[in-house]
């Protein structure tokens, strides 16, 4: 009997390959679907079309804005309030530790666009609640991917409400670079402001409460040009050892991000009396 030659043993093995990707085409599809979604084109308003993962809060902005990584920033301690804020990057948390190294107040992710949840947010929120911390919960917006009130309503309906037993913070709205496509969603500034509103009038028509909105100054001034400085209490992003330009007329930050080395480290601007009637509102 004659053997095929090599090329005739390589055509019939493509031959076979193929018919049994076109009869059972579920053998063929995780190479397939395992390869990442492109962005769209921000020029043309469309929306990215990466599949939702995890962002931590702040990721982007030092990915974009770097800075130096302060630990201790240069403001008076005794009128300020030591934080944290976690994702579930940080998994289970040692609440205890970080309670004996004099954080008083922390902020837990709980959700991201209308198709994420941290799957750590009980460990987390309760823990945090359960040491003596004042906290509170936050949304990473992707504002190309649905309404602000939408994402408002996702947020409230998996952990970012609110309840006034003095040991909760309002929740948080995570303004920031888009991780899986353009800067600003691909939303003009009018636009971006509109969605905010939408998100924020949502979230106090749910809660009473107007979100704490965190972000830099950086990304909101090319972003945004909407002024929500006198309801919305700001939460600014800024890796160095001063706070420096707010936000759009913003005359005063609530919280300041200023590290994120161990973890994500904030202050709140004020003495703890302070904090306990932003929990209470």
């Amino acid at each position: 009997m004659n053997r095929p030659s090599g090329r005739g043993r390589r055509l019939r093995l493509f031959s076979l390959t193929s018919v049994l990707c076109a009869g059972a085409l579920f053998l063929c599809a995780p190479a397939l679907a395992s390869t990442p979604l492109p962005g769209r084109d921000s020029a043309m308003g469309q929306t990215s079309t990466e599949p939702v993962t995890d962002t931590p809060m702040g990721s982007q902005i030092r990915k974009h804005e770097g800075g130096e990584e302060q630990a201790v920033p240069a403001i008076a301690p005794l009128a300020t309030v030591a934080g944290m804020d976690v994702s579930s990057h940080q998994g289970n948390v040692d609440w205890k530790s970080w309670y004996n190294q004099g954080m008083r107040f922390a902020y837990v992710k709980a959700t991201e666009s209308t198709s994420y949840k941290n799957p750590y947010f009980a460990q987390q929120y309760n823990g945090s609640y359960n040491v003596g911390m004042i906290r509170g919960a936050y949304h990473f917006a992707l504002p190309d991917r649905s309404s602000g009130a939408a994402q408002a309503n996702y947020f409230v309906d998996n952990g970012g409400g609110w309840s006034k037993d003095g040991k909760t913070l309002p929740g948080a709205l995570d303004m920031e670079y888009n991780p899986y496509g353009s800067t600003c969603y691909g939303k003009s500034k009018s636009q971006m402001t509109a969605w905010i509103k939408d998100f924020s009038d949502t979230y106090h028509s749910r809660t009473g409460r107007w979100p704490v909105i965190y972000t830099s100054t950086s990304w909101w001034n090319q972003c945004v040009d909407g002024d929500f400085s006198s309801t919305n209490p700001l939460w600014v992003a800024r890796y160095a050892s001063t706070v420096g330009q707010l936000p759009y007329n913003w005359g005063i930050w609530t919280i300041w991000q200023y590290t994120s080395s161990p973890i994500d480290k904030n202050t709140f601007n004020g003495a703890y009396d302070r904090l306990q009637a932003l929990a209470n509102g």
